[in-house]
């Protein structure tokens, strides 16, 4: 069974992908790169219609590629009214790591790539695709999931829809008795353009965001701001851009550290379970935070409320075609309840990890040999 992958040759998802295909005895996947990809479809579109396992990964951490996704946006974002960058403004800025510019256009950029992606599968029936475009597409959409999830019954923060400014924002937190509340933007990950609310009588936030002389960046310190200009400029920026908005849920903690879980689901099954836990209750690994011992938070919550868990995990999963999700999981300070906080389509970066003598990658590969 061929395999191929559209992603970035460079990266190691990629070449850990490519690791473990040979850890199985497999064939190398052929790779076709995004970048080559938005240039031309064609390149991906022009292959033959023959039994293949076609795996979409990442396009993150890629300089060329989100100026590409930019460029792509840029028509689709003028239409909608959205912030903007025209591709001559953008040919001239200096590349810049973590450089905010535009992240709504550069996610309408990506979605149109999955749509022609889309269109790609349909004139290709003898692919199978690993992760299913509208799979991607809702997976990266904070407000969809957590709207769908809610209707289902999956337990997860409460959210707060039709907020169009920060005065709404503050007025309706406070009426339902919100003391701390996320502002996520919808399509982004890895905690990017976040922001913790702390509604005092004059609101604060800590945020992933630093606004500095040249522009507004991404950066791997959680800063704490009290301006309230400030405050109120960020905001409104992220309620511009089209942000989740939820309260902020106490998590429980191990070790006098704040915890959640990332729970890898592979063919609808948590296989693999991270601990991240930080000091302050934004625990990705990169801003500072660590992993902590699964066998040590295994002995504070119970076998039942665990199960009750990892099924919240499954129902999310089977949502969706995708072979698999990650998943941002919590509990609650009792070690019993919990929430379900977000997912990523790509959600499968855990090096170091293995089960039952394979590694994440391994398992993916066995479990999309087995699909018919």
């Amino acid at each position: 069974m061929k395999f191929l992958l559209l992603g970035n040759p460079e990266n190691r998802r990629v070449t850990l992908f490519q690791e473990a295909l040979a850890l199985e005895g497999q064939p190398s996947a052929r790779v076709i790169s995004w970048q080559d990809f938005l240039a031309d479809p064609n390149v991906l579109d022009a292959l033959p219609d023959e039994p293949t396992r076609f795996r979409i990964d990442s396009a993150g951490e890629n300089d060329a590629v989100e100026r590409a996704f930019l460029e792509h946006g840029y028509e689709p974002a003028r239409r909608l009214g959205c912030r903007t960058i025209s591709p001559r403004q953008l040919a001239k800025l200096a590349p810049s790591r973590g450089r905010i510019i535009c992240p709504r256009q550069g996610h309408l950029g990506f979605e149109a790539a999955l749509a022609r992606l889309d269109g790609i599968l349909e004139r290709h029936p003898s692919w199978r695709c690993l992760a299913p475009p509208r799979d991607i597409r809702e997976l990266f959409d904070k407000r969809q999931t957590s709207a769908r999830w809610s209707a289902l019954g999956i337990p997860v923060p409460e959210a707060l829809e039709g907020v169009t400014d920060t005065d709404s924002l503050f007025a309706k937190a406070r009426e339902r008795g919100w003391d701390e509340l996320f502002v996520k933007m919808s399509a982004s990950s890895s905690a990017s353009c976040l922001a913790v609310v702390h509604l005092q009588e004059a609101p604060s936030l800590h945020t992933t965001i630093e606004v500095a002389r040249d522009g507004w960046f991404n950066t791997l310190k959680v800063r704490h701001v009290t301006a309230q200009p400030r405050v109120r400029e960020l905001l409104d920026f992220l309620l511009a851009e089209g942000s989740q908005i939820e309260r902020a849920i106490p998590k429980a903690r191990l070790a006098d550290a704040y915890f959640d879980l990332r729970v890898l689901c592979i063919a609808n099954e948590p296989r693999f379970v991270v601990v991240r836990q930080n000091s302050h209750p934004i625990t990705n690994l990169h801003l500072g935070g660590w992993r902590g011992d699964l066998a040590v938070l295994r002995q504070h919550v119970s076998p039942p409320a665990w199960e009750a868990a990892m099924q919240t995990c499954r129902r999310v999963a089977r949502c969706y075609d995708a072979l698999q999700v990650g998943l941002d999981l919590m509990f609650e300070p009792d070690f019993v309840g919990h929430r379900v906080i977000e997912a990523n389509a790509f959600g499968d970066l855990l090096p170091r990890l293995e089960l039952d003598g394979a590694n994440v990658w391994q398992w993916q590969i066995r479990e999309a040999l087995a699909l018919r």
